[in-house]
């Protein structure tokens, strides 16, 4: 008898090591070092800014446009002017675009934008549903398999959207109506995941956080009014692993804006 229970001590203490070590895996420790040797791998998550990069199709809201204000033959120096909507392109929607009384972009406190970071994937029901949104089982079903959220997450909902980036009427969706079509993120999803995983903010590789077919734009409501911000129009989700990186983000800094353009890397080490 005791040596069957040294043997069970013996298989948990292996299964306990194995997991432990596997989540250092996952998350594994990285320095400014690693980064600036080449020993971490970078992402840029970021879309080039161009007059065909997709917009919110609003009123009032125009394309990205990019004039020449001086160049190196006439006037020795290249110089350029560029016009946009804050919520273009690679962009965050800082806390007070969709409440009051909360940060602008420009008062984002640096530490918020930086994350481990998670995706979550629903191409597979994307595919099927245009209007498909995060539910709250697709993200316990993540974690059974991944582990919880880590605490401070940025977490990122891979939809597959990102395949139509290049074909504004596509990626948009747009019917008879007006009505917009595109997967997003549930009310419930994103109170989970804010409230019980204390998420820094949410990020999609489509035109918004909320489904195309949102009116009330509930999940802006849930992330602004807790503080937290969401990142639209992410390149290369399908590219990132479920969980094992880190995020940077690095928006336009525009005093009481509500949001703009953003350069995100995902970081991690490499394999």
């Amino acid at each position: 008898m005791d040596l069957i229970r040294l043997c069970m001590w013996k298989m948990i203490a292996v299964v306990t090591l194995a997991t432990s070590a596997s989540a250092q895996e996952s998350f594994a420790p990285l320095t400014f070092d690693d980064v600036i040797s080449g020993r971490a791998k970078l992402l840029d998550l970021t879309y080039p800014l161009n007059d065909h990069s997709p917009y919110w199709p609003g009123e009032n809201y125009q394309p990205f446009k990019l004039v020449t204000i001086a160049t190196l033959e006439k006037d020795g120096v290249l110089s350029k002017a560029v016009s946009f909507p804050e919520h273009l392109g690679t962009h965050i929607d800082a806390p007070n675009h969709f409440e009051a009384d909360r940060p602008s972009v420009d008062q984002i406190q640096p530490e918020q934008l930086f994350a481990p970071g998670v995706v979550i994937d629903i191409a597979m029901q994307a595919e099927a549903n245009a209007d498909f949104a995060l539910t709250l089982d697709d993200v316990t079903a993540w974690e059974a398999e991944h582990g919880a959220v880590p605490d401070g997450a940025v977490v990122f909902i891979h939809t597959g959207w990102g395949r139509f980036w290049t074909n504004y009427d596509r990626y948009k969706n747009q019917d008879a109506r007006a009505a917009l079509h595109f997967p997003g993120c549930s009310q419930a999803a994103a109170e989970y995941l804010v409230q019980e995983r204390n998420v820094r903010g949410l990020g999609i590789d489509t035109l918004s956080i909320d489904p195309g077919v949102s009116k009330t734009f509930d999940v802006h409501h849930v992330l602004n009014a807790a503080g937290r911000y969401a990142l639209e129009n992410v390149a290369k989700l399908d590219e990132l692993p479920a969980t094992g990186f880190y995020v940077v983000v690095a928006p336009i800094k525009i005093e009481d804006g509500s949001g703009g353009p953003a350069r995100v890397f995902a970081v991690m080490a490499e394999r």
